[in-house]
């Protein structure tokens, strides 16, 4: 257990000196991707009501953390067997999960401050109260690992071409075709039912319930469904690494 700590407390401290001279710009690429969701989104919809301002408010921040897992997460790790960085790191003695959580630490820790912002930016945008909860923090914690996992999976298993291009295709289906900047109910009953296996709204909603105290299901299923996909991806990420290694 002790060693397990140490080395992922190295592979973090790797992790930014590494991207240390890029680490204020991946700060500010995050920030605009969140002042762009709010004020892009409402320029798409001119007269937003308060329904509707607090899912732009709360969908921000969930789609954020959920793009880091389902689209940077799969593309640094691509990269990394690109350039042997993913060889080197499994040849080390070290626990094979280790690598997958200095990664995702590394990028909440990017992440955290923009999502704050565009939190804020979108109350003062669409004039809404929050009632935050204390959950917020483990629903934050939570959403990032089971996204995380589940495209550190995915990318451990793909063809690096293939783990680019699918990534590339889920930021297109969470952007326009994912109930986290609107209801569930908005979308087709055959795309609600797909979502209702998927963690995708559960994730949202444990976000959204965690700002606002509304949820769209019982928070026990919210929570139940997302770590029971959080767990499955870190089983295949964990496989995937110690075949590889």
């Amino acid at each position: 257990m002790k060693g397990g700590l140490r080395s992922y407390g190295l592979l973090f401290r790797w992790n930014l000196l590494r991207q240390r001279r890029l680490l204020a710009w991946l700060l500010v690429l995050q920030l605009a991707l969140g002042v762009g969701v709010i004020y892009g989104f409402a320029f798409l919809i001119p007269h937003v009501t308060a329904s509707t301002a607090l899912y732009f408010a709360t969908g921000a921040p969930s789609l954020t953390l959920i793009l880091l897992g389902f689209s940077v997460v799969p593309q640094e790790l691509a990269q990394a067997r690109i350039s042997g960085r993913y060889t080197y790191v499994s040849a080390l003695p070290i626990p094979r999960i280790a690598p997958m959580l200095a990664d995702v630490s590394f990028w909440v820790l990017v992440l955290v401050p923009g999502a704050a912002v565009t939190l804020l930016l979108a109350m003062l945008r669409f004039h809404i109260h929050l009632e935050i909860s204390v959950l917020i923090v483990p629903a934050v914690v939570l959403v990032a690992l089971t996204a995380a996992s589940v495209g550190y999976a995915m990318a451990a298993l793909l063809p690096p071409p293939m783990t680019g291009q699918l990534s590339s295709f889920l930021s297109i289906v969470l952007l326009l075709f994912s109930p986290i900047n609107f209801p569930l109910s908005r979308l087709p009953n055959w795309l609600q039912d797909i979502h209702r296996v998927l963690p995708i709204s559960y994730m949202a909603d444990i976000i959204r319930g965690s700002l606002t105290g509304i949820y769209g299901v019982s928070r026990p299923l919210a929570f139940a469904v997302v770590a029971a996909w959080s767990v499955a991806g870190l089983a295949l990420s964990s496989r995937a690494a110690a075949r590889r290694g």
